[in-house]
């Protein structure tokens, strides 16, 4: 079996398979496998969970790699010939640092912000729902009145962040750092259900909902 064809099998895909079909796999073995998921004291499944997350994790950055090189060798437009008026401007690159940047009201529903630095953004009322964050950086952000509904923010910084209003519904901070984050009035529950999962996550001093401060 080539590399290839191993790093589909890891994501349980058929060779060939689009990168929108191997980021969602990604997505879907990081739920079931997650280390926070498991039971803390069952150090096999433990030890399983993360051999599992490391393997996962190194598939798809193959896959990814290998097909974004794929599309801009395939997909490029047809060189023109430069005018002497005429100035080139290339696409910017790719960056995970976009601390400080306006996003608000911005559509961002579904996409993959893993990994990036949204420190002190902006991103107040911006849809967020469905979007994938894993280990995302948004320390100090403003995310007020955001919907985040069944966003995965698993260990993601949010500390001093402000969620005040912002919609969590189905959200998972399992693991998040929520450290002196304001959740005035943000939403949580519908009635007494708890509707937001908070395993492993660190509330110290988060000024919650009904505007207490968590101990």
């Amino acid at each position: 079996m080539s590399d290839l064809e191993h790093y589909y099998r890891v994501l349980e895909l058929e060779p060939g398979a689009t990168l929108e079909e191997v980021n969602q796999a990604y997505k879907d073995l990081v739920f079931v496998w997650h280390p926070d998921r498991i039971p803390k004291d069952n150090l096999r499944l433990q030890q399983k969970a993360q051999d599992k997350l490391k393997a996962i994790n190194e598939a798809r950055e193959k896959l990814r790699s290998l097909k974004t090189k794929h599309q801009t060798i395939h997909h490029s437009p047809p060189p023109q010939e430069e005018k002497p008026s005429q100035t080139i401007q290339k696409p910017p690159k790719q960056n995970s640092d976009l601390s400080g940047k306006d996003y608000s009201r911005a559509n961002l529903s579904n996409k993959d912000l893993s990994g990036r630095n949204l420190s002190y953004a902006n991103l107040s009322g911006a849809n967020l729902s469905d979007t994938f964050m894993h280990k995302v950086n948004l320390r100090g952000a403003n995310l007020s009145e955001a919907n985040l509904f069944r966003a995965n923010l698993l260990l993601a910084d949010l500390r001093e962040a402000n969620l005040r209003a912002t919609n969590l519904i189905g959200a998972d901070l399992s693991g998040a750092d929520l450290r002196g984050a304001d959740l005035t009035g943000a939403r949580i529950r519908s009635g007494e259900r708890l509707l937001v999962k908070l395993v492993g996550t660190n509330l110290a001093g988060a000024i919650m909902p009904d505007g207490s401060i968590y101990q």
